[in-house]
């Protein structure tokens, strides 16, 4: 029989008691920063669950959750089961108190979220194979889609981390060099090739020592949960900076994460096989069992003229061809240290479809196939004033183990 919270969660909410996703918040009528897990529409103030002695914890009552993930994953299992319990509809701990209830939980639309974690480093991969190969075959043909390392290897590059933003954050459109095409030097002014990219990222619980990688078969006990990310990209910048290192300026103006982590165990049910990989990669990297998820994935846009987001994009977290494991592995294979609260994205994640590519960049094929939004407007690219919105969850009997969502706007570029 699935388990109930005496606390009502509608079917389609993201957050039952199956859930229980972490994150800092504050409330918005005043009060520090501190950690809460979401249940239903409201948070769970686990800082206060802590002072009352009903959590045998210490690390709750900080503005991150850094201390938490490095606690490791027998803790954060004996904390959910703690959890699960005193939210359990059978359990009259707080279901019949009903002062204390009042003490302990806050309506979601009365506290002011923030990052769930001080992250110290950010790497971006560039896992799906789709993806790749779409991007591929517009800049080097069919022929030559795939860079000779991709198979071999999980591609990533080291992000900015003093620009991962929370969700509701809105960006501005960056300046940079570009060059059009057939032109023989760069100008300098606002990007005009403006893009999303669905991704989603994992937090880094118990980090290593320097020299020490993390092997793959033992890398799921360093990853702390998931995240929506939302990576914002100048493709023009992007086009004239990336050889022969690839992204920078294109990507650092801003990396979008939603306010909720939620963990592994609360995936656990929805692990499923990864697509098949040949040739077989080095044995570094040869994960045993089924590490991808069952993760349905929208992207939303909505314009400044409409008066409700459109669904432009429906991709699934599954279809990655790098596992996280093998990520995390392949990191950390050259004794790099990870750190507690670290995030690693996963990059564009694309299905085999064209409704379920992860970027305008493939949804638009480079600007080639415009976009038709609601009302009679196109997009090649995002433009100003542009709201876009990432959502996702996994679909239980009964129940969703859900993301939220992460939003944000693009706004004109300041002035200079």
């Amino acid at each position: 029989m699935r388990q109930q919270s005496f606390i009502p969660v509608a079917p389609q909410s993201h957050f039952p008691i199956q859930n229980l996703p972490y994150g800092i918040f504050a409330p918005a009528a005043g009060g520090p920063p501190r950690a809460g897990v979401a249940i239903g529409d409201y948070v769970l103030d686990l800082a206060q669950l802590e002072q009352y002695g009903l959590l045998e914890t210490d690390f709750f009552d900080q503005p991150g959750l850094n201390t938490f993930m490095a606690a490791g994953s027998d803790v954060w299992l004996a904390v959910r089961a703690a959890l699960q319990h005193l939210l359990d509809a059978n359990t009259p701990t707080l279901r019949d108190n009903v002062e204390l209830r009042q003490k302990l939980f806050f309506p979601q639309s009365q506290v002011v979220m923030h990052l769930p974690a001080q992250i110290g480093d950010y790497t971006d991969f560039y896992s799906s194979r789709e993806h790749a190969t779409n991007v591929g075959i517009m800049f080097r043909g069919a022929d030559n889609a795939l860079m000779p390392n991709w198979l071999h290897l999980p591609v990533a590059y080291h992000g900015r981390a003093s620009s991962v933003v929370l969700s509701g954050t809105d960006i501005h459109r960056p300046y940079g060099q570009t060059i059009r095409d057939g032109a023989d030097a760069p100008t300098f002014g606002p990007s005009r090739l403006m893009d999303f990219e669905l991704e989603m990222g994992f937090f880094v619980g118990p980090g290593n020592a320097l020299g020490h990688p993390i092997p793959v078969n033992t890398a799921a006990n360093h990853i702390f949960g998931l995240a929506l990310v939302n990576d914002w990209s100048a493709r023009d910048i992007q086009k004239w900076e990336y050889q022969p290192l690839g992204p920078f300026l294109a990507k650092n103006l801003a990396t979008s994460i939603s306010p909720w982590i939620v963990t592994l165990a609360a995936l656990e049910p929805f692990r499923c096989p990864s697509p098949p990989q040949a040739p077989p990669p080095l044995p570094y990297l040869q994960s045993e069992g089924d590490w991808a998820y069952d993760i349905h994935l929208e992207v939303q846009l909505q314009s400044a003229q409409m008066a409700a987001p459109a669904v432009i994009a429906r991709s699934n977290f599954r279809t990655l061809y790098w596992n996280m494991c093998q990520q995390l592995a392949h990191h950390t294979i050259t004794g790099c240290n990870m750190r507690p609260g670290d995030l690693l994205a996963s990059g564009t994640i694309s299905g085999a479809t064209p409704d379920a590519y992860g970027s305008l960049l493939e949804l638009t094929w480079r600007g080639s196939r415009p976009l038709a939004l609601p009302g009679g407007e196109t997009r090649k690219f995002l433009e100003d004033g542009d709201r876009l919105t990432l959502t996702g969850w996994a679909q239980g009997d009964g129940f969703r183990v859900g993301f939220g969502e992460v939003t944000g706007r693009l706004l004109p570029p300041l002035p200079l």
